[in-house]
């Protein structure tokens, strides 16, 4: 499902947005630090990524944003060579990923939705462990862990075993074994999902930090309001991408007015919109229940209409469309066109 979460981010104000092939850190170069071109994949009958294609730059943080079930992890494991493409390639600074497997597990981070911390050991030594898998130096170990320890804030609670953690600070805690090599580039896999609001609000000033560092980053969510966090976003559904820009500019392509209509009980409404027949889009937003105007409706034209069909509400007011609009719009589009191939044929 596609999640809507009411929780603030804390999210602020980013640099302008890296040209592919620059650094946050002003270091120039020749091509994406991630790039994939035409990834399909199948289980067995079923397409799970359709003809994907994307790239991140150094520097960047890239969204990867899609309700449960829209092929977001298959991507990212394909992307990080756990998992091999049916077709379409994945290059690493140029290095192919089918080829040179060691090459990506020295430069690449990757934090699944469950990260295998150890439980009976602290959260230092499991940063050592990690430190040590990649053959990390003791000094150099010790040097990072202080690093991590100022990121995640975590100082206080190095002698605590990680079964002891509160659930955002073991997510503070993965991502930090996950950048004990220092790797170039990153990719989470739905790292804030079941986040308390302040952890969330802490990981992505992590995130915030690396990007300004110059690691390129690639982040899945399936909440919409954390797109904004991100440099450039892919909206993801069914395997297939919707739309790709900057937040920014996604939400001002979106040419649609947007009524918001508030109830004492939207979940009622909304199914008596949904029976009623009204030729209206509606859609269920928070506390709330967002209509989609047509070309040439107008607000008093709905506002009649409700009230004809005994539509009970408290107020009917104009806002600015928002990425679950745009992602839901961009949905429809598609069901649409794909109603109309289906006919004809």
């Amino acid at each position: 499902m596609l999640h809507h979460n009411n929780q603030q981010t804390g999210h602020r104000e980013l640099p302008p947005t890296p040209a592919v092939g620059s650094a946050g850190s002003g270091a120039a170069t020749s091509q994406p630090a991630l790039l994939a071109e035409g990834v399909s994949r199948s289980w067995g009958d079923l397409p799970v990524l359709i003809d994907i294609s994307l790239q991140v730059a150094s520097g960047e943080i890239y969204g990867l944003v899609g309700p449960d079930g829209a092929g977001k992890t298959t991507l990212i494991r394909i992307l990080v060579s756990l998992l091999l493409a049916d077709s379409g390639r994945v290059l690493l600074h140029g290095h192919d990923t089918r080829l040179e497997r060691q090459y990506v597990r020295r430069h690449v981070g990757y934090m699944p939705q469950r990260f295998s911390l150890y439980p009976d050991l602290t959260v230092e030594q499991n940063l050592r462990f990690f430190g040590d898998l990649y053959a990390v130096s003791r000094e150099e170990q010790l040097e990072r862990c202080n690093r991590l320890y100022r990121f995640s804030h975590l100082a206080e609670f190095r002698q605590r075993r990680a079964g002891h953690l509160s659930g955002g600070m073991k997510q503070k805690l993965a991502l930090s074994c996950v950048l004990m090599h220092a790797p170039e580039v990153i990719l989470l896999d739905e790292p804030t999902v079941g986040v308390d609001p302040v952890s969330r609000r802490e990981l992505w000033d992590i995130l915030h930090e690396l990007r300004q560092e110059g690691t390129a980053i690639l982040v899945s969510t399936p909440y919409m309001e954390e797109a904004e966090q991100c440099d450039r976003v892919g909206l993801i559904n069914a395997g297939k991408f919707l739309a790709e820009d900057t937040p920014e500019q996604l939400v001002a392509n979106l040419q649609v007015r947007i009524l918001r209509l508030r109830t004492t009980d939207p979940w009622a409404t909304w199914q008596r919109l949904l029976e009623a027949g009204l030729g209206l889009q509606v859609q269920l937003f928070g506390e709330g229940i967002h209509l989609t105007l047509a070309a040439d409706e107008n607000q008093v034209e709905v506002e009649a209409r409700l009230r004809q069909a005994g539509i009970s509400f408290q107020q009917l007011y104009p806002v600015k469309p928002g990425m679950e609009d745009l992602f839901l719009a961009r949905l429809q589009q598609v069901e649409a066109v794909s109603s109309e191939v289906i006919t004809d044929v």
